[in-house]
């Protein structure tokens, strides 16, 4: 395993001033304190509301009994997936070339489905086809390169560490020497290759990193990695920082580029925000609320309302968006149920839009690019 000497070497704190957006926004901090120790399984989810769905399933409640036989019917959930690990994977720009990327998020979804079927259904060839999935690559990889390799690991790092913490905290099939591999690679690749974000970046990229940086933080037991990724959602100096992402409107900094990549932006952010929650921490509710902001205006102008639109430009100007982006428009993500959830079953709050979003995309499945099977996951 990577010593930590090594480790702390090459950690460096970023809080950066906010300087684009909305800088005079005032927030207390809010991280992991020293005393604080992680809950575990706690990425996504603690064992009660594991448990939960799996008794919604076992009784064949809905939504939970739908979302759960999509999610058995999918290709990456069947026991005669064989993961394709390589040692070195490059993603180019637009994902030209793709040399092992595809494979790095497809088994990484594989590992989260078979976990997740593991507990809920409590078949045991699952628990080991998804350990069989996270050793594999443990074994192999060795670099993540090219123009697009920061924003794939923080796209597909939060399902591979995601299955990890399901299957080191709810079996005991996982060997300690397999767990320690796989800690090596969260250390050496994962990290090393995401430790310093992309600030100047579309803001889905940071967003994606913020995600990933904190679940590895949970399954390592890490509160200064764990504590890296909040800083940034919180104050990081780049696009996918919460209010450099999204302004006190709710407009995105990608809402002039295209809807597809403003949702993907929100959904990560929401991710963290989620895992945030699970370790104790109100992300969702930082700087007024601002996440729900965002996901409300973005799923009213998905769902053909118009939103007024304010131009927005990125962090060091490098991109300006003059008018909100019709591209996409109308194609919801199935990305909403995990903020429904927390608004309105935790925090009792109204919406207006997200609940119409989510009456569309339920139940929310697949998606290669970011968290699936949120229905499953989040209809409390």
């Amino acid at each position: 395993m990577k010593s930590a000497t090594k480790f702390l070497a090459g950690w460096c704190f970023i809080a950066g001033v906010a300087i684009v957006g909305d800088a005079a926004d005032v927030q207390p901090p809010i991280r992991m304190g020293s005393d604080q120790k992680f809950v575990h399984p706690g990425i996504l989810h603690q064992r009660g509301e594991l448990d939960l769905i799996r008794k919604r399933v076992q009784q064949g409640d809905q939504p939970w009994a739908s979302a759960w036989q999509e999610l058995r019917d999918h290709r990456v959930a069947q026991l005669g997936w064989e993961p394709r690990p390589r040692d070195e994977v490059v993603r180019g720009a637009f994902n030209n070339p793709n040399l092992g990327a595809n494979e790095l998020m497809d088994d990484g979804q594989a590992a989260f489905a078979h976990a997740l079927q593991w507990y809920i259904a409590q078949d045991e060839a699952h628990a080991e086809k998804s350990i069989e999935i996270l050793d594999a690559w443990a074994a192999e990889l060795k670099t993540v390169g090219g123009h697009d390799a920061r924003l794939l690991v923080g796209m597909a790092g939060i399902n591979h560490v995601g299955a990890a913490e399901l299957m080191r905290h709810t079996y005991e099939g996982w060997a300690e020497q397999q767990q320690q591999r796989f800690e090596r690679m969260l250390y050496e690749v994962f990290y090393e290759t995401i430790q310093d974000f992309h600030p100047t970046a579309n803001g889905n990229w940071d967003a994606a990193m913020i995600q990933t940086m904190m679940a590895m933080g949970v399954f390592l037991d890490d509160r200064r990695m764990f504590n890296q990724g909040v800083d940034y959602f919180m104050r990081g100096r780049g696009n996918g920082a919460l209010t450099h992402y999204i302004n006190r409107q709710g407009i995105t900094q990608e809402s002039g580029r295209s809807q597809g990549y403003a949702q993907m932006g929100l959904a990560y952010l929401g991710i963290a925000a989620e895992i945030g929650w699970t370790q104790g921490l109100d992300l969702y509710g930082a700087f007024d609320d601002r996440l729900l902001k965002g996901y409300e205006i973005t799923a009213k102008y998905n769902l053909g309302y118009e939103v007024d639109y304010t131009p927005f430009t990125s962090i060091e100007q490098r991109y300006h968006y003059e008018k909100i982006s019709e591209s996409g428009r109308g194609n919801l993500r199935p990305m909403y149920e995990t903020v429904y959830n927390h608004y309105v079953h935790r925090r009792g709050r109204q919406v207006k839009y997200i609940d119409r979003a989510v009456e569309r995309t339920r139940p929310e499945g697949f998606s290669q690019s970011h968290t699936s099977w949120r229905t499953l996951l989040w209809a409390f």
